[in-house]
């Protein structure tokens, strides 16, 4: 067949407390027909278990894929090279991931780097290291991912006893000009900024370093306005939205009432 959209999806492949009746094989290919809207399946992809998050790189056609197995101290995420003739992909590699319960991963903006959030949730409390709440592993030349070059955990906790009972990082996404990276952590109510160095993949501490949300709100996922001037956090715990102003030189965040009508448009 010829080069088209394709669409990939990972799927529980084993249970979890919070994930009841997987019976899925892995990661399944589809072509994507952008004028009808219709999904055509081109292949699946087993020998990796519960590829719950997935990004693919449009720049070397590979698939980079978390593995979030609950009683696993330390999950993975393995590298795929999608044929863009037949949607079939091929392992590469795997790296492990410096913590457990592997929630996000994405790209730098360069496409050099693959940063990963661990949401971390241990089987056994007194046995949790390595307990890294975000690390950046480099892409190989080949598509393969090479070992971690830096990571970096949090500390602290929230009023929701069940669920903030320590960090909990869900996403983490660069800035639109790649010199910060800001970490979604659901478990101490912040979005922690970290500067970002793309030639090294080194991330440190920026000023100031986070944003607190409303106590007890739980940041889960959020998105940079087109503009790079906002950023939009859902909130899980609370059930809300926030906008935030973002100073692109600081990597400061700030409550904002949001874009104008110009910048919405």
């Amino acid at each position: 067949m010829s080069e088209g959209t394709f669409v990939v999806v990972g799927s529980l492949t084993r249970d979890a407390p919070y994930f009841q009746g997987a019976r899925g094989k892995g990661i399944t290919v589809f072509a994507f027909d952008e004028k009808s809207g219709q999904l055509t399946q081109l292949s699946e992809k087993g020998g990796v278990d519960n590829p719950t998050y997935v990004t693919v790189h449009e720049g070397n056609r590979c698939v980079y894929a978390n593995s979030e197995v609950f009683g696993w101290n330390e999950g993975t995420v393995s590298a795929y090279r999608l044929d863009p003739r037949t949607g079939s992909l091929l392992y590469l590699n795997k790296q492990p991931a410096l913590g457990s319960i592997l929630a996000h991963n994405s790209l730098d903006r360069t496409g050099r780097f693959l940063f990963v959030a661990n949401y971390s949730v241990y089987a056994e409390p007194d046995d949790s290291l390595p307990d890294q709440s975000v690390v950046v592993m480099p892409i190989r030349e080949d598509g393969g991912l090479g070992s971690p070059v830096c990571s970096r955990s949090h500390s602290g906790s929230g009023p929701n006893a069940a669920r903030q009972e320590r960090s909990h990082a869900h996403c983490v996404l660069a800035s639109p000009d790649n010199r910060h990276v800001l970490v979604a952590d659901l478990g101490i109510d912040q979005l922690v900024v970290y500067r970002f160095d793309a030639a090294s993949g080194v991330l440190s501490a920026a000023k100031p370093m986070s944003f607190t949300m409303k106590a007890g709100a739980g940041p889960r996922q959020f998105a940079f306005h087109p503009s790079a001037r906002y950023v939009c956090a859902i909130n899980e715990l609370d059930s809300t939205i926030a906008a935030l102003a973002f100073d692109a030189a600081s990597g400061g965040l700030a409550l904002s009432p949001g874009p104008s009508s110009a910048e919405r448009s």
